[in-house]
């Protein structure tokens, strides 16, 4: 999330792509060689059983908070070069996902806001909104939303040739591995492979990894609570009369 932008342009989108999880996310190729393995045979039945489990949280979807760690790792230095971890919020407004995070650590924290097709990104240490207009990159921004809480099987398969990879264990939870390549080239120019772990209880995922050209981003989501109230505010950016807006 644009082979064409400028070089500030392209300076906000990987940090966009950094700070969404829808969107976020070691080695193609052997991406989920340690899941247990499912025979070709059942596959295609364990892959339509977690499409489904998707399908039925999406249709009830209304909000989710969760806590995350956004991990970027490098592959030329072969090593972990950011880290981030904070709270992420997701609601349904008509047709509408809208997506809020609080990146609290590492400190000074930052703000995501994407909504009405603009994605914002609130930079407390230097005071500055930069907005960026999602529209223009509609089919890549809504190809890593269908990534999010509230995203359906069925939009999985729109935007991606998706692959069931079998079973494995997240925390105390036995998750559905997908294996996704992107169909649209525009995206794959930037992210040509995806891997989900999906709790087949919820239907949702609850680790990403995406590959990129230099490395991979690694999103974790912990304490997820769905269709619960949300906090007071989160939707609105904490700025203050100073400060300064950038349009992208």
């Amino acid at each position: 999330m644009g082979a064409a932008l400028t070089s500030m342009h392209a300076k906000m989108m990987t940090s966009v792509r950094r700070h969404l999880q829808i969107a976020l996310s070691v080695g193609l190729g052997c991406a989920v060689a340690w899941a247990q393995q499912t025979p070709a045979a059942n596959a295609s039945g364990q892959l339509n059983a977690t499409l489904a489990s998707m399908d039925a949280a999406s249709s009830k979807f209304r909000t989710t908070e969760a806590s995350f760690e956004w991990i970027q790792f490098e592959t030329a230095i072969n090593d972990v070069i950011d880290t981030q971890k904070g709270e992420i919020y997701f609601r349904r407004t008509g047709n509408q996902i809208e997506m809020a995070a609080d990146v609290s650590d590492p400190k000074p924290p930052k703000y995501v806001l994407f909504a009405d097709d603009k994605i914002e990104l609130y930079e407390t240490g230097i005071n500055r909104v930069t907005v960026h207009n999602a529209a223009k990159n509609r089919e890549e921004f809504e190809t890593f939303l269908v990534l999010g809480f509230g995203g359906s099987g069925r939009d999985l398969v729109k935007s991606f040739d998706v692959s069931y990879r079998g079973t494995e264990k997240i925390g105390e939870i036995t998750a559905d591995v997908l294996d996704l390549v992107p169909k649209s080239q525009k995206v794959r120019n930037n992210i040509s492979h995806i891997t989900l772990w999906i709790d087949p209880a919820r239907g949702i995922s609850i680790q990403q990894k995406m590959y990129e050209s230099d490395g991979y981003r690694l999103a974790k989501y912990f304490d997820i609570a769905i269709n619960k109230s949300l906090p007071e505010g989160v939707f609105k950016l904490k700025t203050n009369s100073k400060t300064e807006t950038l349009t992208q």
